[in-house]
């Protein structure tokens, strides 16, 4: 029955006659494991129930099925998948190997690897890697086992080997083990001006190609460079520039802290002037320090190669000994003129030459003077200097008057018929050629 005023069934008990809720009757039997659970619909108990949806009746649950596989075969089973993962693990590493091995390298110019006799693989890996030519070692190192002793493709070779631009590591492992050597050099004189390296390329036939502009004047570092026969004029530049800036580097960073020059340029500059005021090594941490010294005591630095830069250029050319109206005349690089350094090196300093301006020696020299052996005497003292410069001058007198006695007798020798053996020259009391200006001979 459903009461009229609250809308719910309801059953009236026999025994009291009172209303009793409605119950819905249990199931006569247990239903089966798995068995669906069967419909039942229900008459709505109001209205509002009567709206909403029955619920649907719940999937019957899913019995787990038994693995009744041998255990062998779960092992087998296991064991090949792990296998399967090995073999895709190992050919990507190899992929990967493979990739950089033949993927461009560092090097932004060709160079000149030298490989000493009884070097080992591990050394020469090392050195390849320091020195920018490869970019990881353990490649190197596994790719030279792989191709050497696993499949005896040869060793590597001591000897001098030319490494294009961006040359991988394939071809520098090939390079090595076919052993093939770099055949011509070129040297550059510490000193030299770019005009004058240029000039040198220029009349090589080994080299190909042509030089399109003069590089900055200090921007090369001067040496003995190797070449192969697939390099340029202009490759040959980009590894002296190359060089230069590397080794600049290096030691501007070990520079002595109470050096006049603030920068690398400035200390190039110096160095530029030291390399052009002896052809002495020993003397360049001295002349150096004259030059720190007069620097320190706002002091010119006169120095006659700029005076001689100032009027002649980068061509190097000089026919005829400083004059006192050149030693007078302005320019931006007469030190005689204008104070501090000239605004650009007047040549390509050496090695030696830049050390000596970042670690001058310690000493209070102001001037120095040639001491007619190929030297110079230094002095602290105005008046020692000008006593150092009496005796130069008297030195220079007995040259020129001995170069004037060699050269009135070689023409009356060649007047009479009789020259002197083919190449050979008459030498000054200072050890140079008759005739060759020395290298400025009073400070």
């Amino acid at each position: 029955m459903i009461d009229p005023v609250t809308g719910r069934r309801f059953v009236v008990d026999p025994a009291t006659g009172g209303r009793v809720p409605y119950q819905q009757p249990q199931a006569a039997a247990a239903r089966p494991s798995g068995a669906p659970r069967p419909a039942v619909n229900v008459a709505p108990n109001s209205p509002a129930e009567a709206l909403v949806p029955q619920r649907p009746p719940e999937l019957p649950p899913q019995d787990d099925d038994d693995d009744d596989s041998h255990p062998f075969l779960r092992m087998f089973d296991g064991l090949v998948n792990v296998i399967l993962i090995l073999l895709v693990a190992v050919a990507a590493f190899f992929y990967f190997l493979r990739v950089e091995f033949d993927r461009p390298g560092p090097l932004q110019v060709s160079t000149i690897f030298a490989v000493p006799r009884g070097a080992g693989s591990s050394s020469i890996a090392n050195r390849l890697t320091s020195e920018g030519v490869i970019t990881d070692r353990l490649i190197f190192m596994a790719s030279i086992f792989y191709f050497t002793q696993l499949k005896g493709n040869g060793t590597l070779k001591a000897g001098e080997y030319q490494f294009d631009k961006h040359a991988t590591m394939r071809e520098v492992l090939n390079t090595l083990v076919d052993g093939k050597s770099v055949q011509y050099k070129v040297t550059f004189p510490e000193g030299w001006t770019s005009q004058q390296i240029v000039k040198r390329l220029e009349a090589n036939a080994e080299l190909d190609g042509a030089v399109s502009e003069v590089p900055a004047e200090g921007s090369l570092l001067p040496d003995t460079y190797s070449f192969g026969t697939k390099d340029s004029k202009e490759d040959i530049l980009q590894r002296m520039d190359a060089a230069h800036k590397k080794f600049l580097a290096q030691v501007w960073e070990e520079r002595d802290p109470d050096i006049m020059v603030k920068t690398p340029e400035e200390a190039v500059i110096l160095a530029s002037i030291v390399e052009k005021e002896t052809g002495i090594a020993e003397e360049r941490p001295r002349i150096a320090s004259v030059f720190h010294n007069r620097l320190r005591k706002g002091m010119r630095l006169q120095s006659d190669p700029t005076i001689i830069y100032g009027i002649f250029g980068g061509s190097g050319n000089r026919d005829h000994p400083i004059t006192r109206d050149e030693l007078k005349q302005k320019n931006p690089y007469n030190t005689y003129q204008i104070d501090g350094l000239p605004p650009t090196p007047i040549g390509n300093p050496g090695r030696a030459a830049i050390e000596a301006v970042l670690k001058p020696a310690k000493t209070e020299d102001i001037y120095f003077v040639a001491d007619g052996t190929g030297g110079h005497v230094f002095s602290t003292t105005l008046a020692q200097h000008n006593q150092n410069v009496a005796k130069w001058r008297k030195i220079e007198r007995e040259i020129r008057a001995r170069q004037k006695a060699e050269a009135e007798a070689a023409k009356a020798a060649a007047e009479r018929g009789l020259l002197l053996p083919e190449g050979e020259v008459g030498l000054s009391p200072v050890g140079g050629p008759v005739g060759w200006p020395q290298r400025n001979p009073v400070r």
